[in-house]
């Protein structure tokens, strides 16, 4: 039995483990704060004019020059682009592409910043912290890499994307923006991902919306993902880290969206678009309802990933639950026929095929519009090689296993189930 010289001695160590380790988690907490507050400051850059909005959001217009992308290392020197130097066909005259919703019209009331400045979301501690928290819910990780060594759990994750496995400089997506209800740990969101590598290689960017409540208080928001090492060291959720050059006066990134659509009524969707201009310049440029809102500088990525193009591009949802949790929708919840009725029929029958065609025309089309200007030589060799393509009217067969083939004008027979249609 403890004697109660003992039981006093024990008792005063134990409060003693407690106040040390309660001033240590002071001391902690203290600590993290004073990095939050340093973090701020380097973000949120001098405020030449500011507006708050009716949500409670603070936009603040800075100088252009001196936004958090150039606080990068990379990007000292870097010229400022306006505008893309070319802009791919398809990405011209989005408004005749879209048959199931309207463009949600961008609409910031009394917001104008002056020249020379662009518009950016002011950053509060709140959403550092919650970024924190969305990295460690594994919400910036991709199917593409690999989980392992990161203690990231990816079980609670659920996609639905159409994908192209090609080389490809980008494209665009209308995505119909929804606000589903989400818990504190839950996420929704609906994007689109150009990429390329593998692994420490891979690099991608992704723009979409996303809803997720401690970010946004359930408000589905414009959100933007980089990253140039698999996620290890460089990239971020929009302007949480320098490297992308804002140069829109009108939409922010983390822009909330005012209008969303409504299971039974109106839908409204978000039209955006990521490309690579010409190979020159290489810059990844951002477009949303048709305005130019920055660009990824070509500076940030490597030889071996985005400089030269992308090798993947996808488009479609994600939803993040914990696995004790039912996930929440994705979306509107609903297959699309049931959203946009009978016409949407043939389309809910063969989404993936037509995303991947309709991606398919858009590389196409970008890569013909990179395409340089053959030089004198290239254009000789050019002509030698149509001379050896283009045959004579009459010639036989150039493949050695065809020099003395019979050509047949029809099939001897036909099967059946051809003559049966």
């Amino acid at each position: 039995m403890i004697s109660p010289k003992k039981l006093i001695l024990l008792t005063f160590s134990a409060l003693g483990l407690i106040i040390v380790a309660k001033s240590d988690r002071t001391l902690s907490l203290e600590k993290d704060e004073k990095e939050l507050v340093r973090s701020l400051t380097s973000i949120n850059k001098l405020a030449i004019k500011s507006f708050q909005t009716e949500h409670g959001d603070i936009l603040d217009c800075i100088d252009i020059n001196k936004q958090l992308a150039f606080d990068h290392p990379l990007l000292k020197n870097h010229t400022i682009q306006l505008m893309p130097t070319t802009i791919p066909k398809w990405n011209i005259n989005n408004n005749k592409n879209s048959k199931n919703g309207d463009s949600v019209p961008f609409r910031q009331d009394d917001i104008s910043c002056p020249s020379a400045t662009v518009v950016v979301k002011r950053i509060t501690q709140e959403d550092l912290i919650q970024s924190q928290r969305l990295k460690s819910m594994g919400s910036k990780y991709s199917r593409h890499i690999s989980s392992e060594g990161k203690n990231i759990e990816l079980s609670g994750f659920h996609f639905a994307v159409g994908e192209f496995k090609y080389d490809n400089y980008g494209g665009k997506a209308n995505l119909s923006i929804w606000e589903p209800e989400v818990s504190p740990t839950q996420i929704s969101s609906a994007s689109m991902l150009v990429a390329t590598g593998n692994y420490e290689h891979f690099q991608s960017i992704r723009a979409g919306w996303i809803v997720y409540q401690w970010l946004n208080k359930n408000h589905s928001r414009l959100f933007t993902y980089w990253t140039a090492d698999g996620f290890i060291k460089t990239g971020c959720f929009n302007t949480l880290c320098p490297g992308f050059v804002q140069v829109s006066t009108k939409i922010p990134l983390g822009y909330l969206f005012n209008q969303v659509s409504t299971y039974g009524g109106k839908q409204y969707e978000i039209k955006i678009s990521i490309f690579q201009q010409d190979s020159k310049t290489g810059d990844w440029w951002l477009v949303v309802f048709d305005e130019n809102v920055g660009y990824w500088p070509k500076s940030l990525f490597t030889e071996d990933g985005l400089v030269h193009g992308a090798s993947l591009i996808s488009y479609g949802g994600e939803v993040y639950s914990p696995v004790k949790e039912k996930s929440p929708h994705m979306g509107s919840g609903h297959f699309p026929i049931e959203v946009f009725g009978e016409s949407m029929s043939s389309f809910n029958n063969f989404v993936l095929l037509v995303l991947l065609t309709f991606t398919l025309i858009l590389v196409i089309e970008s890569a013909e519009e990179r395409r340089a200007i053959p030089s004198e030589e290239e254009k000789k060799e050019l002509e030698r090689l149509l001379k050896v393509i283009n045959k004579p009217a009459i010639k036989t067969f150039d493949h050695r296993l065809l020099k003395n083939h019979s050509v047949q004008l029809k099939p001897k027979n036909l099967p059946e189930w051809i003559i049966s249609n």
